[in-house]
């Protein structure tokens, strides 16, 4: 158990000091690749740190690098100053965030926030920051998939992304019975985020994927990994319990599933908007130091394979026509991939033909 540091604020508030809150030295090198190799922070750059109260050992971290870096920064737990889930962010975080160059997001996800997560990274978007997004970030994950070398990720991710802008079709299989064909167009852009992370896109960490928001998709694509969103802390690997979803034209049109519970609220949650079951998203993971599903979407989408969202496509970015209010994510395991006929994976690792690595 981590013991509690605090701190009072001017107005006279109990505030969590995430600078005094110990932590497990074997989550600084994760934090390190974050800071130093990842976002790149200088030593001039102001930087914002919003963590949530049941992840301050990742925070205080986090916090630790950016400090010994001799960055700026203002570290924020979001418990601190509302209560969860929340809607809105906080006003003097997001003043903060409108002063800082450079942000880390660093908080578990709950039901109902997803707005509050866009109108931070709106800020972002509009001010182009380097932005971090550690959704549902653990000890765990700072420990595996943050250790990776992500200067390989990103050399994977952009011979994986060359090859996906050239393909009209991808084809995906796997074991337990996904079998999905999508289909692409120009207009519609490929996306990086390996982990380095640039003004021009914000990105998650632990980085690892390239996406785009496809065309057309159609088939089944069965859910033995994980679900998104607060989904995937409630419900974990679902390798005993697995999602199929049944696909026609890009739509939800039927779903089916033993874990009565989820499927419940995967039901509720892709019927939240006109577009909620609509296939937003088409992604192919790429961190290689992801080797197996562990039940938390933020490091689990990025093993390599192949993963789908439903609802909102990061039009922002991807250049897609239409919106949604929602965005879940769904994993598989051990897929088999073909571009355009050409085989790029098999049973979750990359054919890559002598590609450096």
């Amino acid at each position: 158990m981590h013991e509690t540091v605090t701190r009072r604020d001017k107005m006279g508030r109990c505030m969590i000091d995430l600078l005094e809150v110990p932590f497990d030295s074997a989550l600084a090198e994760g934090a390190r690749n974050a800071v130093r190799t990842c976002l790149r922070i200088q030593p001039d750059e102001r930087v914002v740190l919003l963590a949530g109260k049941n992840r301050l050992p990742v925070g205080a971290a986090l916090a630790q690098e950016v400090r010994e870096l001799g960055a700026p920064l203002q570290a924020f737990v979001l418990n601190d100053y509302c209560e969860r889930p929340t809607t809105t962010l906080p006003g003097p975080i997001a003043k903060a965030f409108s002063e800082s160059r450079v942000s880390i997001f660093a908080c578990g996800a709950l039901p109902g926030e997803l707005a509050m997560r866009r109108a931070m990274t709106g800020i972002v978007n509009d001010r182009a920051m380097r932005h971090a997004h550690m959704v549902g970030i653990t000890e765990q994950i700072m420990v595996e998939g943050m250790r990776a070398d992500y200067e390989k990720v990103d050399r994977l991710t952009r011979w994986v992304m060359e090859k996906a802008r050239a393909a009209r079709e991808i084809v995906c299989k796997t074991p337990a019975g996904t079998d999905l064909r999508a289909t692409f167009v120009e207009e519609l852009k490929w996306i990086p985020t390996s982990g380095i992370i640039s003004s021009k896109k914000w990105g998650n960490l632990p980085g690892g994927e390239t996406f785009t928001s496809p065309a057309r998709v159609d088939g089944l694509f069965v859910v033995d990994g994980v679900l998104g969103d607060w989904l995937a802390p409630k419900f974990g690997d679902m390798r005993q319990h697995p999602m199929r979803i049944t696909i026609e034209n890009s739509r939800i049109v039927d779903i089916s599933c033993d874990h009565k519970e989820a499927l419940a609220d995967f039901r509720e949650y892709t019927s939240t908007d006109e577009n909620s079951d609509r296939v937003g998203e088409y992604a192919l993971g790429t961190n290689l130091a992801v080797h197996d599903i562990i039940g938390n979407m933020l490091q689990d989408e990025k093993i390599p394979g192949v993963h789908i969202a439903f609802g909102h496509p990061y039009s922002e970015h991807t250049g897609a026509k239409w919106r949604s209010t929602s965005h879940i994510d769904v994993v598989g395991r051990d897929f088999d991939v073909w571009l355009d006929g050409e085989q790029i994976m098999n049973k979750g690792g990359y054919l890559t033909n002598g590609l450096a690595l």
